[in-house]
Protein backbone atom coordinates (compact mmCIF):
# COMPACT_ATOMS: atom_id res chain seq x y z
CA UNK A 1 0.00 0.00 0.00
CA UNK A 2 1.54 3.28 -1.12
CA UNK A 3 2.07 6.58 0.66
CA UNK A 4 0.17 8.28 -2.14
CA UNK A 5 -2.85 6.03 -1.62
CA UNK A 6 -2.66 6.71 2.13
CA UNK A 7 -2.60 10.47 1.49
CA UNK A 8 -5.54 10.21 -0.88
CA UNK A 9 -7.80 8.08 1.30
CA UNK A 10 -7.02 9.05 4.90
CA UNK A 11 -10.00 10.83 6.47
CA UNK A 12 -8.88 13.14 9.28
CA UNK A 13 -10.98 15.33 11.55
CA UNK A 14 -9.10 17.44 14.09
CA UNK A 15 -12.26 18.73 15.76
CA UNK A 16 -13.45 15.21 16.53
CA UNK A 17 -9.98 13.87 17.25
CA UNK A 18 -10.38 10.90 14.89
CA UNK A 19 -8.97 9.64 11.63
CA UNK A 20 -9.97 6.76 9.38
CA UNK A 21 -7.58 5.01 7.00
CA UNK A 22 -9.35 3.04 4.25
CA UNK A 23 -6.30 2.82 1.98
CA UNK A 24 -5.69 -0.84 2.82
CA UNK A 25 -8.99 -1.93 1.31
CA UNK A 26 -7.97 -2.36 -2.36
CA UNK A 27 -11.01 -0.85 -4.02
CA UNK A 28 -10.30 0.37 -7.56
CA UNK A 29 -10.28 4.01 -8.58
CA UNK A 30 -13.78 3.98 -9.99
CA UNK A 31 -15.42 2.32 -6.99
CA UNK A 32 -16.46 5.52 -5.24
CA UNK A 33 -18.05 6.89 -8.40
CA UNK A 34 -19.88 3.62 -9.02
CA UNK A 35 -21.37 3.76 -5.51
CA UNK A 36 -22.38 7.43 -5.63
CA UNK A 37 -26.03 6.80 -6.51
CA UNK A 38 -26.49 4.01 -3.90
CA UNK A 39 -24.85 6.03 -1.12
CA UNK A 40 -27.00 9.05 -1.95
CA UNK A 41 -30.09 6.84 -1.62
CA UNK A 42 -28.73 5.65 1.72
CA UNK A 43 -28.25 9.25 2.88
CA UNK A 44 -31.85 10.01 1.89
CA UNK A 45 -33.06 6.95 3.78
CA UNK A 46 -31.21 8.04 6.93
CA UNK A 47 -32.53 11.59 6.63
CA UNK A 48 -36.08 10.22 6.42
CA UNK A 49 -35.45 8.16 9.57
CA UNK A 50 -34.37 11.21 11.50
CA UNK A 51 -37.48 13.07 10.41
CA UNK A 52 -39.71 10.35 11.85
CA UNK A 53 -40.39 7.99 8.94
CA UNK A 54 -41.76 4.55 9.84
CA UNK A 55 -38.45 2.73 9.72
CA UNK A 56 -39.77 -0.50 11.11
CA UNK A 57 -42.94 -1.41 9.19
CA UNK A 58 -43.13 -4.86 10.83
CA UNK A 59 -43.49 -3.21 14.24
CA UNK A 60 -45.17 0.01 13.06
CA UNK A 61 -42.66 2.25 14.79
CA UNK A 62 -40.16 5.00 14.18
CA UNK A 63 -36.46 4.65 14.90
CA UNK A 64 -35.10 7.75 16.61
CA UNK A 65 -31.95 7.06 18.61
CA UNK A 66 -30.47 10.19 16.96
CA UNK A 67 -32.95 12.33 18.87
CA UNK A 68 -31.43 11.11 22.15
CA UNK A 69 -28.44 13.41 21.65
CA UNK A 70 -30.17 16.20 19.72
CA UNK A 71 -33.77 16.34 21.01
CA UNK A 72 -34.60 19.41 18.91
CA UNK A 73 -34.39 17.21 15.80
CA UNK A 74 -37.24 15.00 17.04
CA UNK A 75 -40.36 15.12 14.86
CA UNK A 76 -42.58 16.28 17.74
CA UNK A 77 -42.13 18.65 20.65
CA UNK A 78 -43.45 15.96 22.96
CA UNK A 79 -40.59 13.60 22.11
CA UNK A 80 -38.03 16.39 22.49
CA UNK A 81 -39.42 17.25 25.92
CA UNK A 82 -39.42 13.61 27.03
CA UNK A 83 -35.79 13.14 26.03
CA UNK A 84 -34.63 16.31 27.78
CA UNK A 85 -36.66 15.61 30.92
CA UNK A 86 -35.33 12.03 31.12
CA UNK A 87 -31.73 13.24 31.01
CA UNK A 88 -32.57 15.76 33.74
CA UNK A 89 -34.23 13.02 35.81
CA UNK A 90 -31.19 10.76 35.44
CA UNK A 91 -28.93 13.54 36.72
CA UNK A 92 -31.27 14.44 39.59
CA UNK A 93 -31.63 10.83 40.75
CA UNK A 94 -27.88 10.25 40.45
CA UNK A 95 -27.13 13.36 42.51
CA UNK A 96 -29.40 12.07 45.28
CA UNK A 97 -27.62 8.71 45.32
CA UNK A 98 -24.15 10.25 45.32
CA UNK A 99 -25.01 12.82 47.99
CA UNK A 100 -26.60 10.28 50.31
CA UNK A 101 -30.10 11.71 49.99
CA UNK A 102 -31.00 8.18 48.84
CA UNK A 103 -29.27 5.55 50.98
CA UNK A 104 -29.49 1.93 51.99
CA UNK A 105 -30.00 0.67 55.55
CA UNK A 106 -26.25 0.64 56.14
CA UNK A 107 -25.34 3.97 54.57
CA UNK A 108 -24.54 5.27 51.12
CA UNK A 109 -25.16 3.08 48.08
CA UNK A 110 -21.73 2.16 46.75
CA UNK A 111 -22.46 -0.81 44.46
CA UNK A 112 -24.56 -0.98 41.30
CA UNK A 113 -26.20 -4.11 39.89
CA UNK A 114 -27.51 -3.71 36.34
CA UNK A 115 -29.92 -6.42 35.20
CA UNK A 116 -30.53 -6.64 31.47
CA UNK A 117 -29.65 -8.59 28.34
CA UNK A 118 -28.54 -7.75 24.82
CA UNK A 119 -28.42 -4.01 24.28
CA UNK A 120 -29.64 -3.45 27.82
CA UNK A 121 -26.35 -4.90 29.09
CA UNK A 122 -23.76 -4.81 26.30
CA UNK A 123 -23.74 -1.02 25.98
CA UNK A 124 -23.52 -0.33 29.72
CA UNK A 125 -20.83 -3.01 30.10
CA UNK A 126 -18.74 -1.57 27.26
CA UNK A 127 -18.99 1.98 28.65
CA UNK A 128 -18.30 0.78 32.19
CA UNK A 129 -15.01 -0.82 31.18
CA UNK A 130 -14.06 1.94 28.75
CA UNK A 131 -14.43 4.75 31.28
CA UNK A 132 -14.19 3.10 34.68
CA UNK A 133 -11.43 3.65 37.23
CA UNK A 134 -12.03 1.43 40.29
CA UNK A 135 -10.51 3.79 42.88
CA UNK A 136 -12.35 6.81 41.52
CA UNK A 137 -15.74 5.47 40.40
CA UNK A 138 -18.67 6.60 42.51
CA UNK A 139 -20.21 3.10 42.43
CA UNK A 140 -18.77 -0.34 41.66
CA UNK A 141 -20.70 -1.94 38.77
CA UNK A 142 -21.94 -5.53 38.50
CA UNK A 143 -24.11 -7.14 35.84
CA UNK A 144 -26.72 -9.88 35.49
CA UNK A 145 -26.75 -10.37 31.71
CA UNK A 146 -27.99 -13.94 31.32
CA UNK A 147 -30.29 -16.48 32.97
CA UNK A 148 -27.46 -18.68 34.26
CA UNK A 149 -28.04 -19.59 37.96
CA UNK A 150 -24.32 -20.06 38.56
CA UNK A 151 -23.71 -16.65 36.98
CA UNK A 152 -26.19 -15.07 39.39
CA UNK A 153 -24.43 -16.75 42.32
CA UNK A 154 -21.02 -15.57 41.12
CA UNK A 155 -22.08 -11.93 40.92
CA UNK A 156 -23.93 -12.04 44.25
CA UNK A 157 -20.83 -13.57 45.88
CA UNK A 158 -18.77 -10.75 44.38
CA UNK A 159 -21.14 -8.20 45.94
CA UNK A 160 -21.10 -10.18 49.20
CA UNK A 161 -21.80 -8.16 52.33
CA UNK A 162 -22.25 -5.01 50.24
CA UNK A 163 -25.76 -6.06 49.22
CA UNK A 164 -27.23 -3.54 51.67
CA UNK A 165 -25.24 -0.85 49.84
CA UNK A 166 -26.31 -1.99 46.36
CA UNK A 167 -28.65 -0.21 43.96
CA UNK A 168 -30.34 -2.47 41.41
CA UNK A 169 -31.27 -1.15 37.94
CA UNK A 170 -33.60 -3.50 36.03
CA UNK A 171 -33.72 -2.78 32.29
CA UNK A 172 -36.41 -4.22 30.02
CA UNK A 173 -38.47 -2.31 27.50
CA UNK A 174 -41.32 -4.81 27.38
CA UNK A 175 -40.95 -5.88 30.99
CA UNK A 176 -41.45 -9.47 29.86
CA UNK A 177 -37.95 -10.40 28.65
CA UNK A 178 -37.47 -13.72 30.40
CA UNK A 179 -33.75 -13.47 31.11
CA UNK A 180 -34.15 -10.04 32.72
CA UNK A 181 -37.24 -11.11 34.65
CA UNK A 182 -35.34 -14.12 36.00
CA UNK A 183 -32.44 -11.90 37.04
CA UNK A 184 -34.81 -9.53 38.79
CA UNK A 185 -36.45 -12.44 40.67
CA UNK A 186 -33.05 -13.87 41.64
CA UNK A 187 -31.87 -10.49 42.90
CA UNK A 188 -35.12 -9.96 44.79
CA UNK A 189 -34.73 -13.37 46.46
CA UNK A 190 -31.18 -12.47 47.53
CA UNK A 191 -32.33 -9.16 49.02
CA UNK A 192 -35.22 -10.80 50.86
CA UNK A 193 -32.92 -13.53 52.20
CA UNK A 194 -30.67 -10.77 53.58
CA UNK A 195 -33.67 -9.08 55.24
CA UNK A 196 -33.58 -6.14 52.84
CA UNK A 197 -36.49 -4.34 51.21
CA UNK A 198 -36.37 -4.67 47.42
CA UNK A 199 -38.34 -1.48 46.69
CA UNK A 200 -35.81 0.52 48.69
CA UNK A 201 -33.02 -0.65 46.35
CA UNK A 202 -34.65 -1.23 42.97
CA UNK A 203 -35.04 1.05 39.93
CA UNK A 204 -36.80 0.23 36.64
CA UNK A 205 -35.90 1.34 33.13
CA UNK A 206 -38.83 0.19 31.02
CA UNK A 207 -41.69 1.05 28.71
CA UNK A 208 -44.69 2.92 30.09
CA UNK A 209 -47.36 0.47 31.20
CA UNK A 210 -45.14 -2.60 30.81
CA UNK A 211 -45.30 -5.49 33.26
CA UNK A 212 -42.09 -4.22 34.88
CA UNK A 213 -43.46 -0.67 35.03
CA UNK A 214 -46.61 -1.88 36.76
CA UNK A 215 -44.61 -3.98 39.23
CA UNK A 216 -42.34 -1.04 40.08
CA UNK A 217 -45.36 1.21 40.64
CA UNK A 218 -47.19 -1.39 42.73
CA UNK A 219 -44.20 -2.13 44.97
CA UNK A 220 -43.03 1.48 45.20
CA UNK A 221 -39.55 1.14 43.71
CA UNK A 222 -37.12 4.03 44.11
CA UNK A 223 -37.59 5.35 40.57
CA UNK A 224 -38.79 4.53 37.06
CA UNK A 225 -37.16 5.75 33.85
CA UNK A 226 -38.69 5.45 30.37
CA UNK A 227 -37.79 3.35 27.36
CA UNK A 228 -39.57 4.41 24.18
CA UNK A 229 -40.74 2.18 21.36
CA UNK A 230 -38.70 4.28 18.92
CA UNK A 231 -35.40 3.23 20.58
CA UNK A 232 -34.21 -0.30 19.89
CA UNK A 233 -32.19 -2.14 22.51
CA UNK A 234 -29.01 -2.19 20.43
CA UNK A 235 -29.19 1.58 19.90
CA UNK A 236 -30.22 2.45 23.46
CA UNK A 237 -26.87 3.28 25.08
CA UNK A 238 -27.55 7.02 25.06
CA UNK A 239 -31.03 6.62 26.53
CA UNK A 240 -31.68 5.98 30.23
CA UNK A 241 -30.57 2.38 29.52
CA UNK A 242 -26.95 3.47 29.31
CA UNK A 243 -26.95 6.97 30.75
CA UNK A 244 -28.28 5.95 34.17
CA UNK A 245 -25.60 3.31 34.88
CA UNK A 246 -22.92 5.60 33.43
CA UNK A 247 -24.00 8.55 35.57
CA UNK A 248 -24.22 6.39 38.69
CA UNK A 249 -20.70 5.12 38.07
CA UNK A 250 -19.64 8.75 37.90
CA UNK A 251 -19.07 9.33 34.19
CA UNK A 252 -19.67 12.59 32.35
CA UNK A 253 -22.84 11.77 30.45
CA UNK A 254 -23.06 15.28 29.02
CA UNK A 255 -19.75 14.65 27.24
CA UNK A 256 -20.97 11.27 25.99
CA UNK A 257 -24.07 12.92 24.53
CA UNK A 258 -22.07 15.81 23.08
CA UNK A 259 -19.59 13.43 21.44
CA UNK A 260 -22.43 11.49 19.82
CA UNK A 261 -24.10 14.69 18.64
CA UNK A 262 -20.84 15.92 17.12
CA UNK A 263 -20.38 12.63 15.29
CA UNK A 264 -23.98 12.72 14.10
CA UNK A 265 -23.40 16.16 12.60
CA UNK A 266 -20.38 14.94 10.65
CA UNK A 267 -22.00 11.69 9.52
CA UNK A 268 -25.04 13.52 8.14
CA UNK A 269 -22.85 15.02 5.43
CA UNK A 270 -23.87 13.86 1.99
CA UNK A 271 -20.39 13.92 0.48
CA UNK A 272 -19.09 10.43 1.10
CA UNK A 273 -15.42 11.43 1.27
CA UNK A 274 -16.29 13.86 4.11
CA UNK A 275 -18.34 11.32 6.06
CA UNK A 276 -16.51 8.61 8.06
CA UNK A 277 -19.66 6.52 8.49
CA UNK A 278 -20.26 6.51 4.75
CA UNK A 279 -16.63 5.56 4.10
CA UNK A 280 -16.90 2.64 6.51
CA UNK A 281 -20.21 1.49 5.03
CA UNK A 282 -18.69 1.59 1.55
CA UNK A 283 -15.63 -0.36 2.71
CA UNK A 284 -17.88 -3.00 4.30
CA UNK A 285 -19.75 -3.23 1.02
CA UNK A 286 -16.59 -3.64 -1.05
CA UNK A 287 -14.89 -6.03 1.39
CA UNK A 288 -17.90 -8.34 1.67
CA UNK A 289 -19.22 -7.97 -1.86
CA UNK A 290 -22.36 -6.51 -0.32
CA UNK A 291 -23.25 -10.08 0.67
CA UNK A 292 -21.36 -10.70 3.91
CA UNK A 293 -18.74 -12.75 2.04
CA UNK A 294 -16.09 -11.84 4.62
CA UNK A 295 -16.18 -11.59 8.41
CA UNK A 296 -15.17 -8.44 10.26
CA UNK A 297 -12.44 -8.83 12.89
CA UNK A 298 -12.37 -5.94 15.37
CA UNK A 299 -8.97 -5.37 16.98
CA UNK A 300 -8.86 -2.43 19.39
CA UNK A 301 -5.32 -1.81 20.63
CA UNK A 302 -6.57 -0.58 23.98
CA UNK A 303 -7.67 -2.68 26.95
CA UNK A 304 -10.47 -0.25 27.73
CA UNK A 305 -12.05 -0.99 24.35
CA UNK A 306 -11.93 -4.78 24.70
CA UNK A 307 -15.73 -5.06 25.01
CA UNK A 308 -16.33 -2.91 21.95
CA UNK A 309 -16.21 -5.96 19.68
CA UNK A 310 -18.96 -7.62 21.75
CA UNK A 311 -21.02 -4.45 21.58
CA UNK A 312 -20.52 -4.33 17.80
CA UNK A 313 -21.45 -7.99 17.45
CA UNK A 314 -24.99 -7.25 18.48
CA UNK A 315 -25.25 -3.89 16.75
CA UNK A 316 -23.97 -5.24 13.43
CA UNK A 317 -25.20 -8.83 13.40
CA UNK A 318 -28.68 -8.27 14.81
CA UNK A 319 -29.16 -5.29 12.50
CA UNK A 320 -27.78 -6.78 9.29
CA UNK A 321 -28.33 -10.52 9.72
CA UNK A 322 -31.60 -10.81 7.80
CA UNK A 323 -33.18 -13.52 5.68
CA UNK A 324 -35.25 -11.17 3.53
CA UNK A 325 -34.72 -7.74 2.03
CA UNK A 326 -37.16 -4.83 2.12
CA UNK A 327 -38.94 -6.26 -0.93
CA UNK A 328 -39.48 -9.62 0.77
CA UNK A 329 -36.90 -11.45 -1.33
CA UNK A 330 -34.69 -14.11 0.27
CA UNK A 331 -31.18 -12.65 0.65
CA UNK A 332 -29.44 -14.14 3.73
CA UNK A 333 -27.57 -10.93 4.51
CA UNK A 334 -25.19 -10.12 7.34
CA UNK A 335 -21.60 -9.54 8.45
CA UNK A 336 -20.13 -11.77 11.14
CA UNK A 337 -18.15 -9.86 13.79
CA UNK A 338 -15.57 -11.16 16.23
CA UNK A 339 -12.54 -9.87 18.08
CA UNK A 340 -10.91 -9.25 21.42
CA UNK A 341 -7.98 -6.83 21.69
CA UNK A 342 -4.45 -6.21 20.51
CA UNK A 343 -1.78 -7.20 21.10
CA UNK A 344 -3.31 -10.13 23.01
CA UNK A 345 -4.73 -11.53 19.79
CA UNK A 346 -1.27 -11.63 18.22
CA UNK A 347 -0.67 -14.52 20.60
CA UNK A 348 -4.03 -16.09 19.73
CA UNK A 349 -5.64 -16.03 16.30
CA UNK A 350 -3.56 -13.50 14.32
CA UNK A 351 -1.50 -16.49 13.12
CA UNK A 352 -4.55 -17.73 11.22
CA UNK A 353 -5.45 -14.25 10.04
CA UNK A 354 -2.09 -13.91 8.34
CA UNK A 355 -1.45 -17.43 7.08
CA UNK A 356 -4.81 -19.21 7.12
CA UNK A 357 -8.08 -18.87 5.25
CA UNK A 358 -8.58 -15.34 3.88
CA UNK A 359 -12.25 -14.90 4.80
CA UNK A 360 -12.17 -11.63 6.77
CA UNK A 361 -11.19 -8.00 6.89
CA UNK A 362 -9.88 -6.24 9.99
CA UNK A 363 -10.92 -3.08 11.77
CA UNK A 364 -7.91 -1.84 13.73
CA UNK A 365 -8.65 0.72 16.42
CA UNK A 366 -5.71 2.64 17.84
CA UNK A 367 -5.65 5.29 20.57
CA UNK A 368 -2.96 7.95 20.62
CA UNK A 369 -3.08 8.79 24.35
CA UNK A 370 -1.43 5.99 26.32
CA UNK A 371 -2.33 6.81 29.92
CA UNK A 372 -3.31 9.65 32.21
CA UNK A 373 -0.07 9.75 34.19
CA UNK A 374 3.63 9.80 33.38
CA UNK A 375 4.91 7.07 31.08
CA UNK A 376 7.59 4.57 32.10
CA UNK A 377 10.45 3.77 29.76
CA UNK A 378 10.81 0.00 29.42
CA UNK A 379 13.84 0.53 27.20
CA UNK A 380 15.81 3.74 26.66
CA UNK A 381 13.42 6.13 24.96
CA UNK A 382 10.71 3.46 24.52
CA UNK A 383 7.51 2.97 26.56
CA UNK A 384 4.97 0.14 26.81
CA UNK A 385 2.62 2.32 24.78
CA UNK A 386 5.24 2.62 22.03
CA UNK A 387 5.32 -1.15 21.85
CA UNK A 388 1.51 -1.30 21.72
CA UNK A 389 1.51 0.99 18.69
CA UNK A 390 4.38 -0.99 17.19
CA UNK A 391 2.41 -4.21 17.45
CA UNK A 392 -0.66 -2.54 15.93
CA UNK A 393 1.19 -1.08 12.95
CA UNK A 394 3.39 -4.13 12.55
CA UNK A 395 0.44 -6.52 12.53
CA UNK A 396 -1.34 -4.33 10.01
CA UNK A 397 1.69 -4.47 7.70
CA UNK A 398 2.10 -8.21 8.22
CA UNK A 399 -1.50 -8.74 7.16
CA UNK A 400 -1.21 -6.41 4.17
CA UNK A 401 1.81 -8.37 2.95
CA UNK A 402 -0.46 -11.41 2.62
CA UNK A 403 -3.34 -9.51 0.94
CA UNK A 404 -5.37 -9.31 4.16
CA UNK A 405 -7.48 -6.15 4.05
CA UNK A 406 -8.01 -3.67 6.87
CA UNK A 407 -9.30 -0.28 7.90
CA UNK A 408 -7.81 1.66 10.79
CA UNK A 409 -9.78 3.98 13.06
CA UNK A 410 -7.64 6.26 15.21
CA UNK A 411 -8.87 8.08 18.32
CA UNK A 412 -6.93 10.75 20.15
CA UNK A 413 -7.98 9.30 23.53
CA UNK A 414 -10.57 7.19 25.31
CA UNK A 415 -12.94 9.60 27.05
CA UNK A 416 -16.64 10.06 27.63
CA UNK A 417 -16.75 12.20 24.48
CA UNK A 418 -14.90 9.71 22.28
CA UNK A 419 -17.01 6.80 23.56
CA UNK A 420 -20.13 8.76 22.58
CA UNK A 421 -18.58 9.34 19.16
CA UNK A 422 -17.85 5.63 18.70
CA UNK A 423 -21.43 4.69 19.55
CA UNK A 424 -22.85 7.25 17.13
CA UNK A 425 -20.38 6.42 14.36
CA UNK A 426 -21.20 2.74 14.22
CA UNK A 427 -24.93 3.27 14.63
CA UNK A 428 -24.76 5.40 11.47
CA UNK A 429 -22.52 2.92 9.63
CA UNK A 430 -25.00 0.12 10.26
CA UNK A 431 -27.91 2.27 9.06
CA UNK A 432 -26.12 3.30 5.87
CA UNK A 433 -24.90 -0.21 5.07
CA UNK A 434 -28.39 -1.63 5.63
CA UNK A 435 -29.75 0.92 3.15
CA UNK A 436 -27.04 -0.03 0.63
CA UNK A 437 -27.98 -3.72 0.73
CA UNK A 438 -31.72 -3.14 1.16
CA UNK A 439 -32.48 -4.75 4.52
CA UNK A 440 -34.35 -3.51 7.58
CA UNK A 441 -31.70 -2.80 10.22
CA UNK A 442 -34.23 -2.27 12.98
CA UNK A 443 -36.21 -5.50 13.32
CA UNK A 444 -35.05 -8.86 14.69
CA UNK A 445 -37.37 -11.70 13.65
CA UNK A 446 -34.69 -14.31 14.35
CA UNK A 447 -34.49 -13.23 17.98
CA UNK A 448 -38.24 -13.47 18.34
CA UNK A 449 -38.17 -16.95 16.78
CA UNK A 450 -35.60 -18.05 19.36
CA UNK A 451 -37.73 -16.71 22.21
CA UNK A 452 -40.77 -18.55 20.86
CA UNK A 453 -38.82 -21.81 20.55
CA UNK A 454 -37.51 -21.43 24.11
CA UNK A 455 -41.09 -21.03 25.31
CA UNK A 456 -41.96 -24.29 23.56
CA UNK A 457 -39.18 -26.10 25.43
CA UNK A 458 -40.43 -24.82 28.79
CA UNK A 459 -43.99 -25.87 27.90
CA UNK A 460 -42.77 -29.38 27.00
CA UNK A 461 -40.83 -29.59 30.27
CA UNK A 462 -43.98 -28.78 32.22
CA UNK A 463 -45.91 -31.49 30.37
CA UNK A 464 -43.14 -34.05 30.97
CA UNK A 465 -43.03 -33.26 34.69
CA UNK A 466 -46.81 -33.51 34.87
CA UNK A 467 -46.70 -36.93 33.15
CA UNK A 468 -44.04 -38.21 35.57
CA UNK A 469 -45.91 -36.89 38.57
CA UNK A 470 -49.10 -38.55 37.38
CA UNK A 471 -47.29 -41.89 37.71
CA UNK A 472 -45.04 -41.49 40.80
CA UNK A 473 -42.16 -43.93 40.88
CA UNK A 474 -42.83 -45.24 37.37
CA UNK A 475 -39.71 -45.14 35.15
CA UNK A 476 -39.98 -43.57 31.69
CA UNK A 477 -37.45 -43.60 28.89
CA UNK A 478 -37.03 -40.31 27.04
CA UNK A 479 -39.07 -41.73 24.16
CA UNK A 480 -41.88 -42.80 26.50
CA UNK A 481 -41.89 -39.44 28.29
CA UNK A 482 -41.98 -37.61 24.96
CA UNK A 483 -44.87 -39.76 23.80
CA UNK A 484 -46.80 -39.05 27.00
CA UNK A 485 -46.11 -35.32 26.77
CA UNK A 486 -46.57 -35.00 23.03
CA UNK A 487 -43.08 -33.75 22.21
CA UNK A 488 -39.82 -34.46 20.42
CA UNK A 489 -37.80 -37.29 22.09
CA UNK A 490 -34.45 -35.54 21.57
CA UNK A 491 -35.67 -32.40 23.36
CA UNK A 492 -37.32 -34.61 25.99
CA UNK A 493 -33.99 -36.36 26.61
CA UNK A 494 -32.20 -33.04 27.08
CA UNK A 495 -34.91 -31.84 29.47
CA UNK A 496 -34.84 -35.03 31.52
CA UNK A 497 -31.04 -34.98 31.79
CA UNK A 498 -31.20 -31.38 33.03
CA UNK A 499 -33.94 -32.20 35.56
CA UNK A 500 -31.98 -35.22 36.78
CA UNK A 501 -28.83 -33.12 37.26
CA UNK A 502 -30.73 -30.61 39.37
CA UNK A 503 -32.86 -32.81 41.64
CA UNK A 504 -36.54 -33.06 40.63
CA UNK A 505 -36.08 -36.27 38.61
CA UNK A 506 -34.28 -39.53 39.49
CA UNK A 507 -32.32 -41.17 36.68
CA UNK A 508 -31.48 -44.86 36.26
CA UNK A 509 -28.66 -45.29 33.71
CA UNK A 510 -28.79 -48.16 31.22
CA UNK A 511 -26.83 -49.35 28.21
CA UNK A 512 -27.50 -48.24 25.53
CA UNK A 513 -27.96 -44.75 26.92
CA UNK A 514 -31.38 -44.20 25.34
CA UNK A 515 -32.79 -47.02 27.48
CA UNK A 516 -32.05 -44.96 30.63
CA UNK A 517 -35.17 -44.18 32.63
CA UNK A 518 -36.42 -41.23 34.62
CA UNK A 519 -38.94 -41.05 37.43
CA UNK A 520 -40.32 -38.81 40.14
Amino acid sequence: MSWNRYKEYLYHNDALGISLDISRIPFPGGFMDSMEAPIQRAFASMAALEKGALANPSEKRMVGHYWLRTPLLAPTGEIATEVASTIASVKKFTAKVHSGAITGPKGNLTHLLVIGIGGSALGPQFVSQALGTPRLDRMKPHFFDNTDPDGFDYVLAEIGTNLARTLVVVVSKSGSTVETRNGQLEAAAAFKAAGLSCPAHFVAVTGAGSRLDELAKKEGWLARFPMWDWVGGRTSELSAVGLLPAALQGFDIDSMIAGAAAMDAVTRRTVARENPAALLALMWHFATGGRGAKDMVVLPYKDRLMLFSRYLQQLVMESLGKGSDLEGRAVSQGIAVYGNKGSTDQHAYVQQLRDGVNNFFVTFIEVMKDRAGKDLEVEPGVTSGDYLQGFCLGTRDALSEKDRWSVTLTLSEVSARSVGMLVALYERVVGLYAALVGVNAYDQPGVEAGKKAAGGVIALQQRIVAALRAAPGKPFTAEEAAREAGGDPEIAHKILEHLAANGPVRKASHDPWFKSTYAI
